[in-house]
């Protein structure tokens, strides 16, 4: 396939992974923190094709797997009030909440339905103006713009029957909470092409230059990966710390100018809790007052609501890479993606649902974990 072939072309890995070998001379940790960057590199197991010593540790790249718990349990709670029409990504319906799920909900008669953008959630309430819809919204920054449109575009119309469960998170907090986290290992982050598509790369010039980390832009196909790969360990050789762009095929310095005024017209930054992680001040966006009444939180009062974690389940410590997810003893057995604990195994971007397509079974002495 033009365009994608090129960037799986396995005479390339080869030579690649031949300069990395030249470079690497000592044991190295790499953090990408993109689901589906962590996909690729365990269903092509680049992770396992890497000179020893340079480990790939899985992030907290999965935007439904931060999703938290509470969120999950409020939507759930919204989808099953009478006259609701609650609408979302399909990779959210199998997540699990406290005690169901939404696909549980949607075969006991709720209105659940799979959009494939906001603005369909937008359409939907411009035609069914005697129902409530409710689209979760959730994301990293790439997701942002879409519903910061979608807001404006039901405020145009004067939708007073549409809203938004919002859930988004940022980036680069997150992979600062990671380096500030006791016994952090990680030595340089392969940063999302697609989050820097919207908002350009010069936001992790502060981080780079206060932890002295490389930050490399990768793209999301293999023979980036290792790309990045190289460039990361090419500074970590070398005593440098930078910002590097390897997907400069759709990557610019300062991003999509017009989607970041959308998010700064829609949204505010706050402080953001993250499912397994913690809350990570000033990681997360809120519609600003402005746009209140499009807050579905505020508009239906679910109630006190009881979250439950899984005892069971570690993803936690699978999503800030403390962990792989052959370290659970549920997974592959109690956990499936058929029988989920936690979101990583059902998420189509999460760390334990790569292993598991990719027949993990067994995790290589030392892989990912950070001691």
């Amino acid at each position: 396939m033009r365009y994608l072939d090129e960037y799986r072309d396995p005479r390339l890995a080869a030579v690649l992974l031949e300069r990395l070998r030249g470079v690497a001379t000592r044991p190295w940790r790499l953090m990408e923190v993109c689901g589906g960057q962590t996909h690729t590199i365990v269903r092509q197991g680049i992770d396992e094709l890497l000179p020893a010593g340079i480990r790939m540790i899985h992030g907290p790249g999965c935007p439904v797997c931060v999703t938290p718990l509470e969120t999950l349990d409020r939507a759930m709670a919204i989808a099953a009030r009478p006259g609701t029409l609650f609408t979302s990504f399909g990779d959210m319906l199998r997540v699990p909440g406290s005690h169901t799920d939404l696909l549980a909900l949607r075969a006991r008669g709720c209105d659940v339905r799979v959009v494939y953008s906001p603005m369909d959630a937008v359409e939907l309430a411009r035609r069914h103006p005697d129902r409530h819809v409710v689209f979760l919204a959730v994301g990293f920054e790439t997701t942002a713009p879409a519903n910061a449109m979608a807001v404006l575009r039901a405020a145009g119309l004067g939708l007073a029957n549409f809203s938004l469960l919002v859930s988004h998170v940022l980036v680069p907090p997150a992979m600062t909470a990671v380096l500030d986290a006791p016994g952090c290992r990680v030595q340089a982050f392969l940063a999302a092409g697609h989050v820097c598509a919207v908002m350009g790369w010069t936001q992790y010039l502060p981080l780079v230059a206060r932890y002295r980390v490389p930050v490399v832009v990768t793209g999301f196909e293999p023979l980036d990966l290792l790309e990045g790969i190289l460039m990361a360990v090419t500074q970590l050789e070398q005593g440098r710390a930078e910002v590097e762009n390897q997907y400069a095929r759709a990557v610019r310095r300062e991003g999509n100018t017009a989607a970041q005024e959308a998010v700064r017209r829609v949204f505010r930054v706050a402080d953001q809790a993250w499912r397994g992680v913690g809350t990570i001040a000033g990681s997360g966006l809120v519609l600003a007052e402005e746009y209140a009444a499009f807050d579905a939180a505020r508009r239906f009062d679910v109630g006190r609501l009881v979250v439950r974690e899984r005892a069971e389940c570690i993803a936690g410590a699978v999503l800030t890479g403390t962990k792989v997810p052959t370290d659970c003893g549920a997974y592959g057995t109690a956990c499936t993606p058929r029988t989920p604990l936690g979101a990583p195994m059902v998420s189509s971007e999460g760390t334990c649902a790569a292993y598991y397509s990719a027949g993990r079974s067994a995790a290589p002495e030392d892989e990912g974990a950070v001691p």
